[in-house]
């Protein structure tokens, strides 16, 4: 299956650069996957698509503050550092820029040194492993020095980077925000539990396929990066009772449907689980562990877009795209939200 297939129009204007000013107050599109049918609604309104014993699944990861500045100790050059993964202790899989001018064994200082990274490993596509060093706690000093790592199509400068965590994030690790979840508000969730639907929160760290375009023509030839990903006893408890009730399982983002998925075709049921995934799903690949999916627009040609028609197909998905652009709806991690139902 060809990649361009998964291409289409898109002016800038509406790609949203800044968060709306209520998290709720987004756009939502709904998409009926079978008749391919859509309604123009508010964000707001997805209490309606909710009824009493479904389950609302959130990915609760936490961003980083990522993204460094730094200088190489030898040569004073600026560099950028993205954390991706870590590895163990302090060692990290970064993203660096430029990656052409940093070999093993050379250090890149943060913070006037506060902390130092030295080369340990060089890999393909700008990836370096860095073993870091520092004096006192490596979160807090990642916090003073760090900065979201926003998408590369965002040029406005985020004021207040809590806009660019769920209100729901709780386990730190993640070098992107899962964005379906931004749209969500503590109140909103409150009326979500007044409805008896099941609020359940699993893990998926979000890492480098996020900024990784497909550098292949054919969709099957595209290796995805792995994710860490965790699943409780109780919330796989949840949902297979959900499952047993004929009750629907909405996945909030494509970052929640990877986990589930990844369990769901690894035991046929939902189970307490955790390691990497690398799961890549696309047309002809079949999704069975949900039933609705709360998303955001995504990239043209990118592993989102194809997970979503894997989901809708992809005359339906790419129709509902063509629409979003003549309605004016704002497009990727800011932007507005889809269900499909």
């Amino acid at each position: 299956m060809d990649v361009k297939n998964f291409d289409y129009e898109l002016d800038e204007s509406l790609i949203a650069q800044t968060p709306l000013s209520e998290r709720s107050a987004s756009r939502l599109m709904v998409l009926d996957k079978k008749t391919g049918e859509i309604e123009h609604r508010m964000f707001s309104d997805i209490l309606d698509y909710l009824e009493e014993g479904d389950s609302l699944v959130i990915n609760d990861t936490k961003v980083l503050p990522a993204r460094l500045i730094g200088e190489k100790e030898k040569t004073k050059a600026v560099m950028e550092v993205l954390l991706l993964k870590n590895e163990e202790e302090d060692l990290w899989e970064c993203l660096v820029k430029p990656a052409r001018r940093i070999h093993v064994g050379e250090i890149i200082s943060f913070g006037n040194g506060l902390l130092k990274a030295e080369c340990m490993e060089e890999k393909d596509e700008g990836i370096r492993m860095f073993q870091f060093s520092y004096q006192g706690i490596f979160y807090e000093i990642l916090d003073t020095l760090g900065s979201m790592p926003l998408p590369p199509y965002i040029h406005e400068k985020l004021e207040d980077k809590t806009r660019y965590q769920t209100v729901y994030a709780k386990e730190l690790g993640s070098a992107a925000a899962p964005t379906a979840g931004l749209h969500f508000t503590k109140e909103l969730l409150e009326e979500v539990k007044k409805k008896k639907v099941n609020i359940v929160s699993i893990t998926l760290h979000v890492g480098l396929g996020t900024f990784r375009p497909l550098k292949v023509d054919k969709i099957e030839d595209h290796q995805m990066h792995s994710e860490y990903y965790h699943m409780s006893e109780d919330a796989a408890s949840i949902l297979n009772e959900t499952r047993k009730n004929k009750k629907k399982i909405i996945a909030v983002g494509t970052t929640s449907t990877r986990t589930l998925e990844t369990i769901y075709q690894k035991y046929g049921c939902f189970m307490e689980d955790h390691g990497f995934t690398d799961i890549f799903l696309y047309p002809g690949k079949k999704i069975e562990s949900i039933d609705a999916l709360i998303t955001n627009f995504h990239l043209p040609k990118s592993t989102l877009l194809m997970l979503v028609s894997a989901l809708a197909g992809r005359e339906n998905i790419l129709h509902a795209y063509q629409i979003a652009t003549k309605e004016k709806y704002r497009f990727f991690s800011f932007g507005d939200a889809m269900l499909i139902k």
